[in-house]
């Protein structure tokens, strides 16, 4: 047992130096190259320089962490063939299974802590980045919004969704076509759950046999409203933003609730929870697929072929994801069975792998 806890730590350690050090190099060449791009956008002073890399670095970590999960999985085993790390080890009786199963635990706890971190604010990294724009600066509001709540629709005519603040609402309730009231707010402000809209002015239209008989004004100082409307769902709705995790399943439940087409809140939950697994399945195939013997390869031709084939799959999953995102194909056409092939592929292959080398 103490035998097995040294091999595994042994390859744990060479596994999680490369990768740091691969997805540290990526997001620094990322963040310095988007900085130099986007500088002159930026307004003056050194807190909004640091602010910006800071938060397109976590842009950055989001994005590139599966990659550096497969290059670092790679170099790693190209270092152990090149040492006889590989060799010494199968002449000790160790598998491909038992080889693997350390890249596979610690590439599994990598993706789940970006899970978690896509629970909270991180998701919003590239937002937070582009709102330190000279452009950006004043011009967080949206204008002009419509959409359905309940059996009711919702006009906004000026939306902040940093400061979580509404200007100038309007709610029509329907039944049938006919328009039963209309609620008028001046101002309103999103509490964590509901909307508190002030200064309310109500028009009730009361019918008769289908004809409208006369209408009853009411003024409120205070109403709520638009419970479970969060203003980054509002704002990811019209405008495409990013949601973490959270938000998006709340504006799932939301949408479904009011029998809306919620593509854009199922991608965002694939795209954060399932799409970045390519990474540890092509991890097991290539692993598995890669010579263990210098003399039985080219390195540097295997090396290349596989960075190729990674960037190849990256690159045909990602524009699935924003096809699945864009509405055009249903996302679990675009984002799961894509990944729910390579699962099944990988593991097919692990489980065939020769317990013996």
């Amino acid at each position: 047992m103490n035998f097995f806890k040294i091999y595994f730590l042994y390859i744990a350690k060479h596994y999680l130096k490369n990768l740091f050090a691969i997805l540290m190099g990526l997001t620094l060449s990322f963040s310095i190259i988007n900085y130099f791009q986007n500088a002159f956008l930026l307004e003056k002073g050194f807190n909004n320089q640091i602010l910006y890399i800071y938060y397109i670095s976590q842009e950055a970590l989001s994005i590139l962490y599966p990659l550096a999960i497969i290059f670092s999985a790679i170099i790693t085993k190209i270092n152990f063939i090149k040492n006889n790390t590989m060799v010494a080890m199968y002449s000790f009786g160790y598998s491909k299974k038992d080889i693997i199963l350390p890249f596979l635990i610690l590439a599994l706890s990598v993706h789940a802590i970006f899970v978690y971190l896509h629970t909270t604010e991180f998701s919003y990294a590239k937002e937070n980045a582009q709102s330190l724009y000279k452009s950006n600066q004043n011009n967080y509001t949206k204008k002009d919004m419509f959409f359905k709540y309940n059996d009711s629709f919702v006009y906004i005519k000026n939306l902040n969704p940093i400061k979580k603040e509404a200007f100038d609402i309007k709610i029509f309730k329907l039944n049938d076509d006919r328009l039963l009231s209309t609620v008028s707010a001046s101002k309103a402000k999103f509490n964590g759950e509901v909307w508190k809209a002030e200064n309310i002015n109500i028009k009730t239209q009361i019918y008769k046999d289908g004809n409208l008989q006369r209408v009853i004004i009411e003024n409120k100082k205070y109403l709520d409203t638009l419970k479970g409307y969060k203003p980054k769902i509002i704002d990811q709705i019209y405008e495409g933003k990013s949601l973490n995790i959270i938000d998006a399943y709340d504006g799932l439940k939301l949408l479904n609730a009011q029998k809306l087409d919620s593509y854009k809140m199922r991608s965002a939950i694939y795209t954060k929870l399932f799409y970045p697994i390519f990474a540890i399945c092509l991890l097991i195939i290539m692993f598995i697929k890669m010579p263990s013997y210098a003399r039985f390869m080219n390195i540097s031709l295997v090396v290349s072929a596989l960075l190729g084939v990674t960037f190849l799959v990256w690159g045909v999953l990602f524009s699935l994801n924003q096809i699945g995102f864009s509405g055009t194909i249903i996302p679990e056409l675009t984002s799961i069975l894509p990944i729910i092939l390579l699962i099944l592929y990988s593991i097919g292959l692990y489980i065939k792998s020769d317990n013996k080398i």
